[in-house]
Order: C-alpha cells, then structure tokens, then sequence
C-alpha cells in the first residue's frame, strides 16, 4: 500500500477525531491508530525497495551509456585506422574520431547526470515522505501517551504533544 496513502488515512482520523473541550489535544480512538501504524511499518521496507530498485535503473543506464561511449570511441579508432592509407585523408579521419569521441563523451556525461539528478530527486522525495510520516506517527504516539495517562497524571511528553499537535495537521 502506498505510504502516502496511509498517511492520508492517518490524517484522516486525526481530523475525525474529537477534541479534548478547552485544550488543543484529541482523542484518537487506537483501534483505528495501530493497524495503519503497523501497515506503514510494511509499506515503508516496499518505499526503500523501490527507491533502491531506481538507483539501480541509474547505474544500468551509467553502465549502458559507458559501454555506448566505448562502443562508439571503437567504432571511431576503427574508422580511423582504414582511413589512414591517405595522409590526408588519415588527418581529416583522426580529427572527425575525435570529435565522436568528445560527443560519445559528452552523451555519456549527459546520460549519467540525468540518471543522477533523477535518483536523487525521487530520493529527496522519499525521504521527505519518510520524515513526513514519523512526524505524523510520533504525534499519534504522544497524543495516546497523553490520553492513557488520564486526566489526573501529566506526561513527560505532554508539553512535547502540544507543542507538535499543529505539525501533522492540514
């Protein structure tokens, strides 16, 4: 299941949740909580699988426009050496191979910044997602911490709560 999904499920109940008359806290019913708790614990692993399974895209495609490169610089060598029968001819030849080189290089270069830029964007992304939720799950934490210990008894973590109750709220 797609974390953000759960997330949304999460903010959802928080939202439906009602509210302790004059303070800013909730009541969250925990028979809603830990099972979406536990299904972000699951779909998290599948997230890093998935980013994993990116940056392995990146290095296939670095590795196939490495071997292009070779490729094309071999087809140039190649085309040189035939050309080398003509002084002349041989000059223009080495000057045209190098410039192929310097373009397969270049496209190489080109190829493995995109694979690159386009790992670390999704990357970032995930990770923002990944803070995102356990802002959000250490909030639900605090809220039924608060809740358990009951009118009477002040957590340690209630000052933390109420503090953090507006971060995971849209």
């Amino acid at each position: 299941m797609d974390i953000l999904h759960l997330i949304d499920r999460l903010e959802e109940i928080l939202r439906d949740s009602r509210r302790v008359p004059l303070s800013d806290l909730r009541l969250v019913d925990e028979q809603r909580i830990w099972p979406l708790v536990d299904q972000m614990r699951i779909s998290v692993p599948d997230e890093m699988r998935r980013a994993e399974r990116i940056i392995r895209e990146r290095e296939r495609a670095k590795a196939q426009a490495t071997e292009e490169a070779e490729r094309i610089v071999e087809l140039a060598r190649e085309e040189a050496a035939r050309l080398s029968a003509d002084h002349h001819i041989a000059h223009a030849a080495e000057r045209e191979a190098g410039a192929i080189r310097e373009r397969a290089r270049h496209e190489a270069r080109q190829i493995v910044a995109g694979a690159d830029e386009y790992a670390f964007d999704v990357l970032c992304d995930l990770e923002q997602e990944l803070k995102r939720a356990l802002t959000i799950i250490e909030n639900g934490i605090r809220a039924v911490e608060v809740r358990r210990a009951g009118p009477d008894e002040t957590p340690m973590s209630e000052s933390v709560v109420a503090e953090g109750e507006g971060e995971g709220e849209m």
